[in-house]
Formats: structure tokens, C-alpha cells, sequence
């Protein structure tokens, strides 16, 4: 198959990843998903070196010209509880294996004169709270975004960030648990009225991953349920 139409997935068996994939089967894309479990590529990707070695496997079979950077974690806490194990555990999974991925699938990017990026944020980049290690590397992600997206415009690259609001998914319920009063208000907060679904950032990822939003680069999509919109009311 084209290397145009092949697409890494990380964190692709579960919640957006698992629904980011299927979206891309039924676009008609050869997915390749890295992930702990599921069918794909097994690896730990909070562990450089078998990311490396993952990344090896997934290129085996040629180049591969779109590139989703979902895995994440998150490990909610006050400002005062979060550990430097939590940051080093952040900054490993949430930053340093999306700049790895893009690395490792960048030289056949540059060749084809063609690439697509997308990095998965989060709508707690723009404050959240008990989310200081979270917010800060989701960030970092929308940082990236746009840098990649000025160096590599010229190339037929484009990069761009999604920020998820709450989507119903195990990583989100593990954070915010089912039932309790802060969860609660999270969702009466929600302007749709609604809790989001994974299909609903796997639409966007089909937006951004296709060959014809190549106008499109360094921008953060906020799939939110307009959140990131303010309160209503006066």
C-alpha cells in the first residue's frame, strides 16, 4: 500500500484510540497501532527504548505518512501531591514518545512530500485543576504542534492538536469517577448538553489526517462541547 495511506496510532486499543482507528479502517487507511494490548504492536511506550524498537517494527513494512499521537496518562493530584514520578512519567509518555514517533516517520514523510500529524491534547492545557503535571504536558503537545507545523509546512507536512473535553472513555472515569459531585459538574458545564464519545475526536482525526486539509497546520481543534467557549448566561 502508499505510504499515504498508512497511519501509527499509539495508544490505539482503548477509548480515542481504539475509535481513531477504526475511523481510519473505515477511510480506507492501513492502520498500524502501538499500544500495551490489543492486536497492534505491543510495547511500553513510556519506555524510549522499547519505543524504539516498536517503531522499528511498524516501519518494516515501509513508510508511513500519517502519524496520530494519542497515548497519554494522566495522574491527577493537588499541586503539592504530584511527584516528580509523576512529571518524569508524564513527560516520558505524553511528550517525549510523540516527538520520537514523528522523528522515527519523518524521513519517509519528507520523501513522499506528504504528512500528516496529529497530536492528541487536552482541553485541560488551557487550566484545569489537579491537573498540573497533565495541563502541562498537553501543552507541550500544542507547542510542538505548531513548531513542527512552521518547520515542516514546506515539506507537505502538516501538524495539528485536538483538545478533547470529557470524552467517555476508562482514562477519563479513572480521573473523574462516575457519580461524585466534581464529576457531576464537570458535565453540567457542558453547553451540548451531553457527555463526548470517542467517535467525536476520531471524526476530527479524519478531518485533520486528510490529504486535502493541507491548508490546515499548527492549529489546536477543541472537541469540547464548547467548553472552551465561556459560561452562559450574562
Amino acid at each position: 500500500m502508499d505510504s499515504k495511506e498508512r497511519v501509527l496510532i499509539t495508544g490505539s486499543a482503548a477509548g480515542i484510540g481504539r475509535a481513531t482507528a477504526e475511523r481510519c479502517r473505515a477511510e480506507g487507511y492501513e492502520v498500524i497501532g502501538i499500544d500495551r494490548e490489543g492486536d497492534g504492536i505491543r510495547a511500553d511506550l513510556s519506555d524510549p527504548g522499547a519505543t524504539a524498537d516498536a517503531l522499528s517494527k511498524a516501519l518494516h513494512g515501509g513508510p508511513i505518512t500519517r502519524l496520530v499521537n494519542n497515548v497519554g496518562i494522566v495522574r491527577p493530584g493537588r499541586v503539592e501531591d504530584q511527584s516528580f514520578e509523576d512529571l518524569d512519567l508524564a513527560v516520558s509518555l505524553n511528550l517525549r514518545c510523540s516527538l520520537q514517533c514523528l522523528q522515527a516517520l519523518l524521513p519517509g514523510m519528507k520523501q513522499a512530500g506528504f504528512g500528516r500529524v496529529v497530536n492528541i491534547a487536552s482541553r485541560a492545557a488551557l487550566g484545569k485543576e489537579r491537573r498540573s503535571v497533565y495541563a502541562a504536558t498537553k501543552s507541550g503537545l500544542i507547542a510542538m504542534a505548531k513548531v513542527w507545523g512552521l518547520e515542516l509546512g514546506g515539506h507537505g507536512i502538516t501538524a495539528n492538536s485536538i483538545g478533547p473535553g470529557p470524552i467517555r472513555t476508562e482514562l477519563f472515569e479513572r480521573a473523574n469517577p462516575p457519580g461524585t459531585p466534581a464529576t457531576q459538574a464537570i458535565l453540567d458545564a457542558v453547553p451540548v448538553g451531553r457527555m463526548g464519545e470517542p467517535d467525536d475526536i476520531a471524526n476530527a482525526v479524519a478531518f485533520l489526517l486528510d490529504a486535502r486539509s493541507g491548508f490546515v497546520t499548527g492549529q489546536t481543534l477543541y472537541v469540547c462541547g464548547g467548553m472552551t467557549i465561556g459560561a452562559a448566561g450574562s
